[in-house]
């Protein structure tokens, strides 16, 4: 197990795009080695993501996996998926307020995210994948994308009062959000 440093706000690698994988490096040592440094770092931190310049490589690959996670209960399952190389098409202008934690940036805040996403990505054996998500889901997968286009949640963040430490979210905000995710999450089924 290599479980990396995550970079934090400030550092210059979270602000660079990310450069794409040729599909040919996909199955190499380099690409595959990255992806187990991801999937380490990002279960050791309980994370719900995690993109590769989150851990100093400007590559674009993520990782994400929900399952017991203790930061996110509310969070529908992910699976395990490794993206190479993603791409994210909104499909329509439904949009759902996330209050959102990040890995790289201790606070968390309101961001506004479309509820239903087409996404289409290479996963870690090279396999073309080109799939609908939904709701929370739809939300996971456009902060980790984000993260390999230089974007932060301080950038997109719909209110600055939003913003308060994980303590302080835990103490003043969750019970509240957490209530109207449910019924969101109840709503649309991910």
């Amino acid at each position: 197990m290599t479980v990396r440093t995550v970079r934090r706000i400030g550092d210059p690698v979270l602000r660079e795009r990310a450069v794409e994988v040729d599909t040919t490096e996909v199955g190499g040592p380099e690409i595959q080695s990255l992806i187990d440094d991801l999937i380490d770092t990002m279960r050791h931190a309980n994370g719900a993501g995690l993109a590769a310049n989150q851990i100093g490589i400007a590559r674009r690959v993520v990782v994400m996996e929900v399952g017991d996670n203790p930061r996110y209960p509310y969070k529908p399952r992910i699976p395990l998926t490794v993206a190479i190389n993603p791409v994210i098409e909104p499909l329509d202008d439904e949009l759902v307020d996330i209050n959102e934690g990040c890995l790289s940036v201790p606070v968390r805040g309101v961001v506004a995210r479309h509820v239903n996403i087409r996404v289409r990505y290479v996963d870690r054996e090279g396999v073309e994948h080109d799939e609908v998500k939904r709701g929370l889901t739809a939300g996971t997968w456009q902060h980790e994308c984000d993260h390999l286009d230089g974007v932060l949640i301080v950038d997109r963040v719909v209110d600055t009062h939003s913003f308060s430490e994980w303590a302080e979210f835990e103490t003043h905000h969750r019970d509240q959000f957490v209530e109207r995710i449910t019924a969101f999450v109840q709503r649309v089924g991910s």
